[in-house]
């Protein structure tokens, strides 16, 4: 039993209660009795809305479905269906022009593109790596993956391969920052005279471009270089044993990589109680505070991790000047859905989890705000909270409101929370617009992402028929339309040069060469951050923002007009035919089912919100609880429509248990699910998809929350 205490009418786990008035509060000028008054308060006003928009998706749905099934087996009537949803208030008119007048936006969102990282906030090296990627290495990121076509040799150091790496590294400078009349690959020397960078005694094409160094200027220890206002340092050391043997002594070149990065208490963790929700948030109060530190073993010593510090240098004028050694970071709530035990209302009810997110984390964050020197977060003041999972104007409108609330309770000028608005639902898709304006004041993200939207699209359209296989749906009218409509409404809203408009993730986390072929697609299609999954490759995708100009990009764009309309997005990926062979169908239920089999199994019994699974094919693919929606949602609609037999289903579960089994062999914490199948991961696993067509908007928590729970109930 969880033990409590009575807080302003709340009773609130005792680790809870006592994290809050220990240790979050202390230092922020926050008594426990304001915020604990405040919190209650804010509770008792926005819980009873927060029912009543859920049971508002779950109306919508219904109508939705009847419809769907009252024209079973006639053909499709798409501007029937267009102005029913309209008539229901699915699909709302847009109303007139207007553009964000969110302010206070620090640099990394507003003015310089880049990539971004998402971590759970709950594993405290993960965080540390993610917010220290502001910086990584070109050199160590070409020779220790796929970059250049083939993976390193084992053993040590392959001089060979170097020097593959640094020809690589002198190519992308002479793309990016070339030299009057030569070329970076025949240079000998760097030297800083008279306020100017001269390479061989030659300038930069673009002088402007040389922005700082450290060290003697005439043989400088470190040159710092800005294009699309990326940096990169040129790191020159004659005792490195890579610079010893270079003619400039160039040692590393060093990348400006992940500007912003999204610390997660959502999709990528797993929080189900107070317990877990006190790791999310201590991890989350040590990035605020600047305290945050993870000691592990690596190489038979012990390692400690701490946030990095700002990057000193002296700019051409010989002026002191730093630079962020760390990533901005949001922290990602969860959304409106679920509820947690950590916290029960007067009437004997779970909290709203994105309530008890919205008031916590922000509380935390005044630990940044309260700074003026050191490890700081936003240098103007913000607070960056990405809010998930929300349908339409109305939950945004929600979002916006709890936030002015808790800027009140905390005595927080209007509008320091900051919103992301996480273009992933479908009814938000369609009404996107309306959504960025309900935010209008605090609006500083938007993005797309093919996963959980795809996993309502699904949800949503479950009545219609059977849908596409997943590679398939894909290639359908709808997501070319949702990912060009995204962007086109975000200029129109007036986000460029104030706010992030993103794209989704690279879920192939040791497939870099593919990456560099395949990604260079999102900063060309005028998105200016978009997600990657680990430090690497967030060095890896900068090289796309130093080749593509994106703010050039959204200027041409904003002169366009809309390239898609909403008309695109309802067009429903469903299978054009279904001549499909038994062994097709099997094929693809079998990849789902190893997909989720391969995630739930970590969740459930190690409490792992994100793990790299591998596929059927032994390809690592990061998975989480968007890509397990897909994946539950995609076998139900076919069960539902009689493409796969239950029958059917279950064997391909227990075949690919056995798979998963065997693909986790070295794993000293995982319990095997075959060859009894009685194991709560896979009995998880299981009512994920044959009970998926029931869950809320198709979402995978509330099954996952009750079988974590069981589990460690014991």
């Amino acid at each position: 039993m969880t033990k409590r205490t009575e807080r302003a009418g709340l009773q609130v786990a005792d680790e809870l209660a006592r994290f809050i008035e220990d240790d979050a509060l202390p230092g922020t000028g926050i008594s426990p009795a304001v915020f604990w008054n405040g919190f209650a308060g804010l509770l008792q006003d926005f819980a009873p809305q927060n029912r009543a928009l859920l049971a508002k998706r779950e109306d919508l749905q219904a109508k939705v479905d009847a419809w769907h099934i009252a024209r079973r087996g006639q053909p499709h009537d798409h501007a029937a269906y267009k102005a029913y949803l309209a008539e229901i208030g699915y699909l709302l008119p847009d109303g007139p022009a207007f553009t964000i007048e969110t302010t206070n936006v620090d640099p990394e969102i507003a003015l310089i593109p880049g990539p971004q990282l998402v971590v759970p906030v709950t594993n405290a090296r993960y965080a540390l790596n993610a917010a220290n990627a502001r910086w990584g290495s070109l050199y160590d990121c070409l020779y220790g993956t796929d970059a250049m076509g083939s993976l390193p040799p084992p053993g040590g150091y392959e001089r060979g391969r170097g020097a593959r790496v640094v020809a690589r590294a002198r190519v992308f400078l002479d793309e990016a920052f070339p030299i009057a009349g030569a070329s970076h690959a025949d240079v000998s020397r760097y030297v800083v005279k008279d306020g100017a960078l001269l390479v061989d005694d030659l300038p930069l094409v673009q002088p402007a471009k040389f922005v700082g160094y450290r060290g003697n200027p005439k043989a400088p220890d470190a040159v710092l270089l800005c294009n699309n206002g990326l940096h990169v340092e040129l790191v020159f050391d004659r005792a490195h044993f890579i610079g010893s043997r270079d003619q400039a002594l160039l040692a590393d070149v060093q990348m400006e990589s992940a500007l912003t990065a999204i610390m997660d208490c959502e999709d990528s963790v797993a929080c189900v109680d107070a317990e877990d929700k006190v790791g999310a948030y201590r991890n989350w109060l040590g990035l605020m505070q600047g305290t945050l530190a993870e000691a592990f073993t690596k190489g038979g010593r012990t390692v400690e991790r701490r946030l990095a510090a700002d990057r000193e240098y002296l700019d051409p004028a010989g002026t002191p000047s730093a630079i962020k050694g760390r990533a901005l970071m949001w922290i990602r709530n969860v959304g409106h859905l679920m509820t947690n035990p950590a916290i029960l209302l007067p009437d004997g009810s779970e909290v709203s989890e994105g309530l008890m997110d919205a008031m916590i984390t922000v509380t935390l964050a005044l630990h940044d705000l309260k700074k003026t020197s050191g490890l700081r977060n936003s240098v103007l003041g913000s607070v960056y909270v990405v809010k998930p999972k929300m349908h339409g104007p109305e939950e945004v409108a929600f979002a916006d409101a709890v936030m002015a609330r808790v800027e009140s309770v905390l005595g927080l000028p209007a509008a320091t929370v900051k919103l992301g608005i996480m273009d992933e639902e479908r009814r938000t898709s369609v009404n996107l617009k309306e959504c960025i304006r309900a935010a209008k004041t605090r609006v500083a993200f938007i993005n797309t992402g093919f996963l959980d939207r795809t996993g309502d699209e699904i949800h949503t359209s479950m009545e219609a028929g059977p849908f596409s296989r997943k590679d398939f749906i894909k290639r359908k009218a709808w997501i070319t339309a949702y990912e060009a409509l995204n962007v086109d409404i975000g200029l129109e809203c007036g986000l460029s040069g104030k706010a992030q408009i993103g794209k989704g993730m690279w879920a192939m986390p040791d497939l870099m060469a593919a990456m560099l072929d395949e990604k260079i697609a999102h900063p060309r299609a005028g998105a200016n951050t978009a997600w990657v999954p680990s430090p690497t490759a967030a060095t890896l995708h900068a090289l796309h923002y130093h080749k593509v100009d994106v703010f050039a990009v959204q200027a041409r764009l904003a002169k366009g007009g809309r390239r898609a309309h909403v008309d695109g997005i309802l067009d429903i990926p469903r299978a054009s035919f279904q001549a499909w062979s038994r062994a097709q169908v099997l094929r693809e239920v079998e990849n789902n089912a190893q997909g989720i089999l391969g995630y739930v199994v970590r969740w459930i019994d190690q409490g792992v919100g994100c793990s790299k699974v591998p596929d059927v094919n032994d390809v690592g693919l990061m998975e989480d609880r968007a890509t397990c929606r897909i994946s539950a949602q995609h076998i139900a609609n076919w069960l539902h429509h009689g493409v796969v037999s239950s029958d059917e289903v279950t064997e391909a579960m227990k075949k690919m248990a056995a798979v998963v089994d065997r693909q986790n062999e070295g794993d000293p914490l995982y319990r095997p699910m075959a060859p009894g199948f009685q194991g709560a991961a896979f009995q998880a696993a299981v009512e994920l998809v044959f009970k998926g067509r029931e869950q809320p908007s198709g979402y995978t928590e509330p099954l996952l929350h009750a079988w974590r729970l069981r589990v460690k109930a014991g």
